[in-house]
């Protein structure tokens, strides 16, 4: 279908040649033969632009998830020297650590930082932390072998279900995963608090050592759909799939 202009330029085109008067080209409303049509520009916001505009890996809150890993050995230190002022130090470097947990993951989803690095590093520097504390106040003979033992073996099981399904995608911390870390955090700060009641410090670990189990089991079944999900998927894209 052509412009509503082009035949009046047409027909002027042939008034002023005449009859016998040699045809001169004139310019077609649409592409000339031959040629591809250039795709339009991007407009703001299109998905386009959006693939074009990635999160930098390199971010802050990315940035206060490594602090938390380099903090470790520090609280881990402080935790071996005797002395109630270092018991103390060794608290505050634990509480400020366990405060960028909750930090960076404020920062990430506020500012659009999440990435796939953060979704993999953040839960791998709070079981550094988590492990860290317990291992060592086991050492110490303040919290029962069985409790770390329990404790740990469920972290690594998760770690290692992220890293088998990866290929599939990424697991992002669930909120119980939040809440089961909170609840972690708080049992050890009892703990590491000389006066604090012996009964408080077992109903604060039971409670953890139960979220911790069951947040686990979540995992497990969320790792199962995601690998079915994805091979549905990709049957679904092969030739005659679906």
């Amino acid at each position: 279908m052509t412009e509503r202009g082009e035949p009046q330029m047409e027909a002027a085109a042939e008034v002023v040649q005449g009859p016998l008067a040699p045809p001169v080209a004139t310019a077609a409303a649409g592409p000339a033969a031959g040629t591809v049509p250039q795709a339009p520009p991007p407009q703001p916001g299109s998905a386009a632009q959006q693939a074009v505009a990635r999160v930098s890996t390199w971010n802050i809150a990315n940035a206060l998830t490594i602090a938390r890993l380099a903090i470790v050995p520090v609280f881990t230190a402080f935790l071996f020297v005797d002395g109630t002022n270092w018991r103390i130090a060794a608290l505050g470097v634990f509480l400020l650590a366990s405060l960028t947990d909750q930090l960076d993951g404020w920062l990430a989803r506020k500012y659009g930082l999440i990435t796939d690095f953060g979704k993999i590093a953040d839960p791998i520097a709070d079981k550094a932390l988590i492990g860290a504390a317990l291992v060592s106040l086991s050492y110490l003979g303040e919290i029962p072998w069985w409790v770390t033992v329990t404790i740990l073996a469920r972290e690594a099981g998760v770690t290692l279900l992220r890293f088998l399904v990866i290929r599939h995608g990424v697991i992002p911390a669930s909120y119980g995963g939040k809440v089961k870390t909170v609840l972690q955090i708080a049992a050890i700060a009892f703990y590491m608090l000389p006066p604090m009641p012996e009964p408080v410090r077992w109903v604060a670990m039971g409670l953890a050592l139960i979220v911790t189990v069951v947040t686990g089991l979540d995992y497990v079944v969320r790792a199962v759909r995601l690998r079915q999900v994805a091979m549905r998927a990709r049957a679904e894209r092969r030739p005659g799939g679906g």
